[in-house]
């Protein structure tokens, strides 16, 4: 009868181990991410004429990039990677996506509406957002520190990058460490034009929401 009892008490043990082992590797696991300082305080306009600032964020994961409508380079690459994220995460609700412009004279919120549309950004807390051009440059070379500028030499007139920050529940920045040759290396963004950082963007976004 002892034997009998030890192996149910096993099997229960054994079962309630397989079903919380899932969650004890994502906690381990986003203690893992490195956390950057917090995104300044920011306000904008949206697609749809809507105010949207950090605080629409709070307690929420997102993702954050600096584009604009025009542009003939990168964006439309960047982009296909964000419909990729935007599938993934599709209708959960603590996740978002900021796309901001760095062309608010061109990029008015009609203009953005009719870019979301013509690329099928659907996800409910992914907004486009313009206002004005040194607060927004203010917050790409200052803030985050992702260079973005007018350049009548570059296509489509303006340079920026092609990464993408993460954000967590609390507004900071966090991403992982990748291996380079025999050593870990910190990256503080991820490169939206390199598929496997993409693919560490939807996990780490995971972990995040998993926080």
């Amino acid at each position: 009868m002892k034997n009998k009892s030890y192996i149910g008490i096993s099997f229960v043990i054994l079962i309630f181990g397989i079903w919380a082992l899932p969650k004890i590797l994502n906690k381990l696991s986003s203690d893992d991410l490195i956390k950057f300082e917090k995104v300044p305080d920011f306000e904008f306009t949206n697609q749809d004429n809507e105010p949207i600032s950090n605080k629409t964020y709070e307690g929420k994961v997102y993702v954050l990039e600096f584009f604009f409508a025009s542009c003939p380079t990168i964006c439309p690459k960047m982009h296909q990677s964000l419909l990729k994220v935007q599938d993934e995460f599709y209708g959960n609700p603590n996740f978002g996506i900021v796309s901001i412009t760095i062309d608010p004279k061109r990029d008015t919120p009609e203009r953005l509406k009719k870019y979301a549309q013509d690329h099928n950004a659907t996800l409910k807390n992914w907004h486009f957002l313009t206002g004005d051009i040194d607060s927004i440059y203010k917050l790409a070379n200052e803030g985050f520190k992702l260079y973005a500028g007018e350049n009548e030499e570059a296509e489509g007139g303006f340079e920026h990058s092609g990464l993408f920050a993460l954000i967590d529940k609390d507004g900071y920045i966090r991403s992982r460490t990748v291996k380079t040759g025999e050593n870990e290396n910190p990256i503080k963004f991820y490169d939206g034009l390199d598929a496997s950082q993409v693919q560490m963007l939807k996990e780490d976004i995971q972990k995040l929401l998993d926080e």
